[in-house]
């Protein structure tokens, strides 16, 4: 009877443990990772025909009576348990994995802008200086402020603003390459970290980022203005950390000079330190 009620049971957990894999497969993306867990689902298949064939051979033979007759089953048993408890095992720590990296991007991302926030941009600018240090390769810092915001948000109200922002968030995102840093200074001031680039290709790249920005338009609709269309333009200062400025505050403020000289000589221009 033991025996019985342990090879249906067996079988039973052993299609119950698909479940959390088919659970997992919906949350991983497509890659050999998901492949293999492909295998996994066909693996345990494998398993059941086998459990359900040695069931029969079990009735069919009425092996029900000596006590060695019982120790597979048992067995088989276990290793029903084994494979249920590492499928929902996997798929309960990866979904804890899941939610710890949103979580992290949530506290590392401005919620506005889309680009990451000041206390990962110290950070991260930390890392960079260090990195830079330590392999003696180039760094450079661009900080970009948005010309004549207070007069967007004054005359479009400060929703615009906020638009405006968010904006000029993607505009930077689908410009910089991957290697570089986008982040929130603070307001309507941003900054971009460029490992491994020299002062004159910073130069070069913010150029044509503020050709970018410059370029586009920002349409506003509302029921009681209509449509509008908002053109914005950027005033960028650009520092390569040198022997002279070889700290994260010290490369800041040569940033924050350069951009000063930016909007001092007319705004809309990039000037390098």
């Amino acid at each position: 009877m033991l025996a019985n009620v342990l090879i249906i049971f067996g079988t039973l957990v052993l299609v119950a443990s698909l479940l959390p894999v088919r659970q997992l497969l919906l949350h991983l993306p497509k890659s050999s990772l998901r492949t293999h867990w492909y295998s996994l689902i066909l693996l345990i298949g494998l398993f059941i025909i086998g459990y359900a064939g040695y069931g029969i051979q079990f009735w069919s033979h009425n092996l029900h009576n000596d006590l060695h007759d019982k120790i597979v089953p048992v067995i088989f048993f276990c290793g029903a348990i084994f494979v249920w408890l590492t499928c929902t095992l996997s798929l309960r720590t990866a979904l804890d994995l899941r939610r710890m990296v949103l979580l992290e991007q949530e506290n590392i991302t401005d919620p506005l802008i889309g680009i990451y926030n000041r206390r990962y941009l110290d950070r991260r600018l930390t890392e960079e200086v260090a990195r830079a240090t330590r392999y003696v390769t180039p760094l450079s810092v661009m900080m970009i402020d948005i010309d004549h915001f207070k007069t967007i948000n004054d005359v479009y109200g400060h929703q615009a603003g906020d638009r405006v922002l968010s904006y000029l968030g993607g505009l930077i995102l689908d410009a910089i390459r991957q290697t570089d840093v986008a982040a929130r200074y603070g307001g309507e001031e941003l900054m971009i970290i460029a490992p491994e680039t020299s002062a004159h290709t910073a130069e070069n790249l913010a150029e044509r980022l503020r050709k970018r920005i410059e370029s586009h338009e920002l349409v506003l609709a509302s029921e009681t203005s209509g449509r509008q269309s908002i053109h914005i333009t950027v005033s960028i200062g650009v520092a390569e950390m040198k022997e002279s400025r070889s700290t994260p505050e010290q490369i800041i403020a040569c940033c924050d000079e350069a951009l000063y000289r930016a909007k001092e000589g007319g705004r809309n221009r990039v000037v390098v330190y």
